[in-house]
């Protein structure tokens, strides 16, 4: 049993890392494993706007003030910076896209912030990739924005793989998963980019790079490394070429 007088003064100080997620999202548990202990996730969601992940209901993700509102209720509280977890909805539009739901992320009061596409981005000139193989598990459609988004960031696809699912895509099993990185692996590829925040992919990525010897960025990794580097902090992901490089020992 604690005694009273061990309950004096306060909690320890912690930080808070803002997230607004779009309502689908089923993976909180997983961006939390990318985490330092002292961090906390706050999470917001946005307001349903349907069913299918279709290029129209990526459009809808980010229209109207979801987003802005997303941002006011996490900053309420300890959160300073703010990511915007959600793949499809940050590079549908494109950079310019892009660039608007961060500028209104910063209009809403965030002091930094960052879209799991940009993070992408960010992590793929972090490694030196320039030429990358993608993996998404959207409808081809959908899946071919993303190319055109890497591409105004001077970032080659040099193959996309779909898995061509429109629903339920944090339910695709680690082993479907896998193969799918697999078969978009390509020689010329130096990275291997795995698009969706909805896609479960942490106990893949280093074994994976592992076995196909170059890095693989994912949307919630990167997203996650991204958002804490902003705070002036690291990821964790034992390794993982983005977060735990050669050489690195000290975890923050």
């Amino acid at each position: 049993m604690v005694e009273l007088g061990e309950l004096r003064g306060r909690p320890a100080k912690r930080e808070a890392l803002g997230i607004v997620a779009p309502f689908d999202l089923e993976l909180d548990r997983e961006l939390w494993r990318w985490l330092p202990p002292d961090v906390d996730l706050l999470m917001t969601r946005t307001p349903a706007v349907g069913t299918a992940v279709t290029v129209d209901f990526a459009r809808e993700l980010t229209r109207g003030a979801a987003v802005p509102e997303g941002v006011r209720s996490v900053t309420a509280g300890r959160a300073r910076v703010v990511a915007y977890a959600c793949t499809s909805a940050s590079f549908v539009g494109g950079r310019a896209g892009d660039a608007a739901i961060r500028a209104a992320m910063l209009a809403a009061g965030a002091d930094g912030a960052i879209t799991a596409s940009g993070a992408i981005v960010e992590a793929l000139r972090a490694l030196g990739a320039a030429r990358v193989a993608v993996a998404t598990p959207y409808l081809p459609e959908l899946s071919a924005l993303l190319d055109v988004y890497l591409r105004e960031h001077g970032i080659e696809p040099v193959v996309n793989a779909a898995l061509g699912l429109d629903r339920e895509i944090w339910n695709v099993p680690y082993a479907r998963t896998a193969e799918l990185i697999r078969q978009a692996d390509r020689p010329d590829a130096q990275a291997i980019v795995v698009s969706c925040t909805n896609l479960p992919t942490y106990a893949l990525i280093a074994p994976l790079e592992r076995e196909l010897g170059k890095p693989i960025v994912t949307a919630n990794q990167a997203t996650m490394w991204a958002a804490l580097a902003r705070m002036g902090r690291r990821a964790n992901g034992p390794g993982q070429a983005l977060v735990d490089p050669p050489g690195y020992s000290a975890r923050s």
